[in-house]
C-alpha cells in the first residue's frame, strides 16, 4: 500500500514546482537548475515546437519517448506526466488517429499540463487526475506505457507495475526512464524524504526492478544503464553534506532505460486449446 506521508510530500513538492514554472518559466529540474540528473535529456529538435512551460517543467531522468518506436494510431499513457512534455512528444508520434494520456495526482501540474496542451494545439491529448498505483483507465486499453523518473516516487512499486500490466493490451510495451541502485547504499540516504521526493532514495536495485516486472507478468525485460552518477553529482543535485575522499555513493545510482512487454496470447494450436 502506498505511504500517504510520502505521497503528500511528493504532491507538495511537485505542486510547488508547477507553480514556480507558471510564475517564471525557467528550467527548474527536480533537483535544482542544471542538475546532473535532469539536464540534457531532450534535443532542441524535440523541444523546439513545445510550449516553454512544458520544457521548463521536465523533471525526469531520461527521455522515454526515445526508448521505443511509436506508431500512428497507438494509444500511449505517461505515468506521472508533470508538465506534459512526454505526452506532447508522444502525441506527435502517434498522430491524429492515436491518443496520448497523461496521468498525474497534482492539481497544479495538471493545470500546467492542460495549459501547455492548449498552447500546443494538441487535440489527441488527455490529462487525467489519479495515482499511478490506481490508474483510472480500463483493462487492455493502452499500447505503450511510458514514465520519466516517477515510479521511484511511489512507495508501492508493485502496485504501479501491476496497474501498468493491467491497462496494457496483450503485446503492449512498457518503456520508462528511471533511477536504479547498483549495490548497497548508505542508510542515511535511504532514510531521507528529500531524496525520496527527488527520486533517489526510492530507487530500486536494478535486479529487483527486473524481478518486480517479472512478478507483475511482464517478459522481454531489459534494464539498460545509460548515465551513472558520482557522489559529487548527487551532492550537487541534493546539497548533501558529504566530504569523504572516497565517496560511497560513487556509481551507486544510475539512470536507466527500462523496457518490458505484456505477453500476447499464444496462438491456438489444437482442437480444444481455445475451448
Amino acid at each position: 500500500m502506498a505511504d500517504p506521508t510520502f505521497r503528500k510530500a511528493v504532491e507538495d513538492k511537485y505542486g510547488a514546482i508547477a507553480a514556480s514554472v507558471k510564475d517564471a518559466p525557467a528550467k527548474t529540474g527536480c533537483c535544482g537548475a542544471g542538475d546532473p540528473i535532469t539536464s540534457n535529456l531532450y534535443s532542441t529538435a524535440e523541444t523546439g515546437g513545445l510550449p516553454e512551460g512544458a520544457v521548463a517543467a521536465s523533471l525526469g531522468c531520461g527521455n522515454p519517448t526515445a526508448l521505443i518506436q511509436l506508431e500512428p494510431g497507438q494509444t500511449v499513457l505517461d505515468l506521472g506526466s508533470g508538465g506534459g512534455i512526454d505526452v506532447l512528444l508522444s502525441a506527435k508520434r502517434v498522430g491524429p488517429t492515436g491518443k496520448a494520456y497523461g496521468l498525474d495526482m497534482t492539481d497544479e501540474m495538471l493545470a500546467l499540463a492542460r495549459e501547455n496542451q492548449r498552447k500546443a494545439g494538441a487535440a489527441n491529448v488527455e490529462f487525467l487526475k489519479g495515482t499511478i498505483e490506481a490508474i483510472p483507465l480500463p483493462d487492455c486499453s493502452i499500447d505503450v506505457v511510458i514514465s520519466n523518473c516517477v515510479i521511484n516516487l511511489s512507495s508501492d512499486k508493485d502496485a504501479v507495475l501491476r496497474e501498468a500490466f493491467r491497462v496494457l493490451k496483450p503485446g503492449g510495451r512498457f518503456a520508462v526512464s528511471d533511477v536504479v541502485v547498483r549495490g548497497e547504499v548508505p542508510e542515511d540516504v535511504r532514510r531521507s524524504v528529500e531524496l525520496w521526493i527527488g527520486c533517489i532514495a526510492g530507487a530500486l536495485e536494478e535486479n529487483e526492478y527486473r524481478e518486480k516486472l517479472s512478478h507483475a507478468g511482464f517478459d522481454a525485460i531489459d534494464v539498460e544503464i545509460w548515465r551513472e552518477y558520482s557522489g559529487s553529482d548527487l551532492s550537487r543535485a541534493f546539497e548533501l553534506q558529504r566530504a569523504e575522499s572516497s565517496d560511497p555513493l560513487d556509481g551507486k545510482f544510475a539512470s536507466a532505460f527500462i523496457r518490458a512487454t505484456k505477453p500476447a496470447p499464444q496462438p491456438c494450436c489444437g482442437t480444444d486449446c481455445c475451448g
